[in-house]
């Protein structure tokens, strides 16, 4: 079965060809642990994710994800390396971020159990990979932008954010292919987005960590991108107001603004 497969995954089961087909040739007879756990409507479901999807136009096939690069063999289930291959600065980023930190440390995937937030009980066995938001067939940003967050996070703020004011925006657009660069999401504010080159290009900062502390900086990268300095800072050093998720102004005023706004008028008198 083994053969067969890495056959199938040599000639890369090109775009003309039936996943279902492809690894139905590969499975038949000496059924393995990897056929026993693959059935003929979970590949056709694969087969659906997959032809719309980003990868499929790009020539992104089985083969890409599911063979290894040195050996050929087949790759039941694979890592963040594979997605390296083709996203190095998101990999890299992800690695630096509470998320993939303790794959960089050589350590065990990090789960939300470990989490010092509220994480829902159902998640906590989950492990922080790429496919933990992203559905690595169908690769929809769309989905990974609210609802993976959701599926593990259970904190105030977390919850909080599909009756914020954010959310509606969000909302508003539909269900778009992906979230647009005027959609405020999750991860519109903790993954933020960095133009390469002349700005065709966009990075998505995967390291979850960057703008959590100091506060003021996720004021001065995020908020500000949409928000005036002041009522940036404001929202961002009210916790009551973070925890609510925004959903309505800053109530708090940080004197530092009155002393600028002072010091400015000495300085033009």
């Amino acid at each position: 079965m083994k053969k067969l497969l890495a056959i199938a995954l040599s000639i890369g089961l090109s775009l003309s060809l039936s996943l279902p087909l492809a690894l139905g040739l590969c499975f038949t007879g000496g059924l393995s642990a990897q056929a026993d756990s693959i059935t003929e409507a979970e590949l056709s479901e694969i087969t659906a994710q997959w032809k719309p999807s980003a990868h499929a136009l790009a020539d992104v096939n089985c083969s890409s994800c599911h063979q290894a690069n040195e050996t050929k063999a087949f790759v039941e289930k694979p890592n963040y390396e594979s997605c390296q291959n083709c996203h190095e600065a998101e990999t890299d980023t992800f690695l630096l971020g509470k998320h993939g930190i303790r794959l960089l440390e050589g350590q065990s995937p990090l789960t939300p159990s470990k989490a010092r937030l509220p994480m829902k009980p159902e998640a906590h066995g989950k492990q922080m990979n790429c496919n933990a938001c992203h559905n690595v067939h169908s690769v929809d940003t769309y989905q990974a932008s609210v609802d993976s967050c959701l599926t593990c996070h259970n904190d105030e703020h977390s919850l909080n954010y599909k009756n914020s004011k954010h959310s509606q925006l969000f909302l508003a657009e539909g269900n778009l292919e992906r979230p647009s660069s005027s959609s405020v999401t999750c991860s519109t504010c903790h993954l933020q987005r960095e133009s390469l080159d002349s700005g065709d290009n966009v990075l998505v900062n995967h390291n979850n960590t960057y703008n959590l502390k100091p506060r003021d900086r996720m004021a001065s990268e995020v908020c500000m991108n949409c928000h005036g300095m002041e009522y940036s800072f404001n929202s961002i050093f009210d916790n009551e107001l973070v925890n609510s998720n925004f959903s309505e102004p800053p109530k708090i005023h940080l004197k530092s603004f009155d002393m600028i706004r002072v010091l400015q008028k000495k300085r033009e008198g």
